[in-house]
């Protein structure tokens, strides 16, 4: 899958996020909307992520769905 259709489906796709990094609030994946640079930020903060981390992570799951 990749990010234009995690986009599209964001909403639905929350649950399978929430999933995979558990400590991101309802709040936070809100305030992502679906912006994958919003969205590796938050994992960056409640992880302690560097960047990069935060990024091979997101790819990572985007391999895996």
């Amino acid at each position: 899958m990749n990010w234009d259709q995690i986009q599209g489906k964001w909403k639905e796709m929350n649950g399978r996020i929430k999933e995979e990094w558990g400590e991101l609030t309802e709040d936070d994946l809100a305030a992502a909307e679906g912006d994958r640079d919003q969205l590796e930020g938050q994992i960056q903060q409640r992880y302690g992520k560097t960047k990069e981390e935060a990024r091979a992570a997101v790819n990572d799951f985007l391999d895996r769905i």
